[in-house]
């Protein structure tokens, strides 16, 4: 009995010639590592299908390609030695060729004043490719963080302000009864409103560094506030504390994050966007902006 040779569709010749920009499988799972932790992920993967009489691509090829993320920490150079392999495995076929992998970075992180720590998972996202012979990779990251508005503290301050002369304006100031005051109900009469904000940085990498950790980090002591994990009271006492000593409007944050990332070495270019989800408004206040690093 004679073998039969397995059909390769994909080697066949398209009915109607026409080139692809894009051609691939999205959301792949597959594990990865980052600085020493292996994380469950998801990717994205493709090529140019600049042949317009092919029928199609190999796309087990590509997901055979993934392999090399499992056991090696994921740098910019196994991002391109995976998208070659993808070009390779094409030849012919194509010349562009994208990566793109979702993740959640996990980075155990300290309490303010107590001894606690707790773990926080930041959504990342790591987009390589390789256009007209170019290398190229971007990351995308969220930090959350707290932040409370300065017009709203004004305003608070102001009626702690009439209240304190209605309850004391006709009376001798003694110093227990200011100090028993300022712990009652009366002494915040009004509080400032804080809300749960979000940077969304979009950065172009230079170098053979991700910096994923150093760029968290950078940003949220831009920012001053991250949000928590395990806490005591007086660690929450403590972030009260540092919102009160932080108010910033979201033009605040993005100034801040935006000389925050200029100072790194591994950041080519950035777009970074702040959102403020407002507790006074339905709506969300908004702030972006944009740096090209130029050369000397």
């Amino acid at each position: 009995m004679n073998a039969l040779t397995l059909p390769d569709i994909a080697a066949q010749a398209s009915r109607q010639a026409l080139p692809l920009d894009w051609v691939g499988m999205c959301g792949i799972a597959l594990p990865i590592l980052i600085d020493d932790q292996r994380l469950t992920a998801t990717a994205d993967a493709g090529v140019s299908l600049d042949d317009g009489s092919a029928r199609g691509i190999h796309m087990s090829r590509l997901y055979l390609a993934l392999e090399m993320l499992e056991q090696q920490p994921l740098t910019p150079a196994l991002l391109r030695n995976v998208l070659q392999r993808f070009l390779d495995s094409h030849e012919d076929l194509s010349k562009n060729a994208y990566l793109r992998i979702h993740t959640d970075l996990l980075l155990k992180r300290p309490a303010l004043v107590s001894p606690l720590t707790g773990w926080k998972a930041y959504p990342v996202s790591i987009e390589a490719r390789v256009e007209n012979q170019m290398f190229h990779v971007e990351l995308k990251i969220d930090v959350a963080y707290s932040s409370t508005c300065p017009c709203s503290a004004a305003l608070a301050r102001q009626l702690i302000q009439q209240q304190f002369l209605q309850d004391f304006g006709n009376t001798p100031l003694r110093h227990e009864d200011v100090l028993t005051w300022l712990g009652s109900a009366n002494g915040i009469v009004a509080t400032p409103h804080s809300q749960r904000s979000s940077a969304q940085l979009h950065v172009h990498l230079q170098g053979d560094h991700l910096a994923l950790v150093e760029l968290i980090n950078d940003a949220e002591a831009a920012l001053g506030t991250a949000v928590q994990t395990a806490v005591k009271r007086a660690d929450e006492q403590a972030f009260a504390l540092a919102n009160g000593q932080n108010l910033m409007f979201c033009e605040d944050a993005a100034r801040r994050l935006n000389l925050a990332l200029k100072r790194s070495d591994a950041v080519k270019a950035f777009h970074l966007k702040v959102i403020h989800a407002e507790s006074l408004h339905a709506h969300d206040a908004v702030a972006e902006s944009r740096w090209t690093r130029h050369s000397v």
